[in-house]
């Protein structure tokens, strides 16, 4: 895959989650407990991805899930859930913005922290240009979210 086509997946993919969480908080307001939009969310999820595992692999792809589970491998899903609960309630007391805001600086930081301890030999001048760009975007949802606190 060439990489325009990547990022305008990664564009589509994060239009598509202001969208997403927009009609989770609409979900969360109607229901009795936020629980009900992430099961909603989750059980779409579900169902699609059975669906394409069986279409794709046939009953193979139940076999070889099952013996995918593990402690560790439950961790992402854990994860995720914890970032949909955190998105949806930022979004509902916080608004979009500074919601996105935070999201977005703490991804930054965060995957910068892991590419560095990842990389061997990242020289601290090449770092110069990622960690700038870093500073400024936590400056930025700081301003974003100061508008809220």
């Amino acid at each position: 895959m060439n990489a325009s086509l990547i990022l305008a997946f990664l564009v589509a993919a994060g239009l598509g989650l202001v969208a997403q969480n927009t009609l989770m908080v609409r979900i969360t307001q109607s229901s009795s407990t936020i629980l009900i939009a992430m099961l909603l969310n989750a059980l779409v999820g579900i169902a699609l991805f059975t669906s394409l595992l069986l279409i794709k692999h046939g009953a193979g792809g139940f076999a070889e899930l099952a013996s995918k589970v593990s402690g560790w491998t439950l961790l992402p899903g854990l994860l995720g859930s914890f970032f949909v609960f955190a998105s949806i309630s930022g979004y509902q007391h916080l608004g979009a913005a500074t919601t996105i805001a935070v999201l977005v600086a703490s991804q930054l930081v965060g995957g910068l922290v892991l590419d560095v301890l990842r990389g061997s030999g990242i020289s601290w001048r090449a770092l110069v240009a990622p960690a700038c760009g870093a500073v400024l975007l936590v400056i930025g949802a700081w301003l974003v979210a100061k508008r809220t606190f």
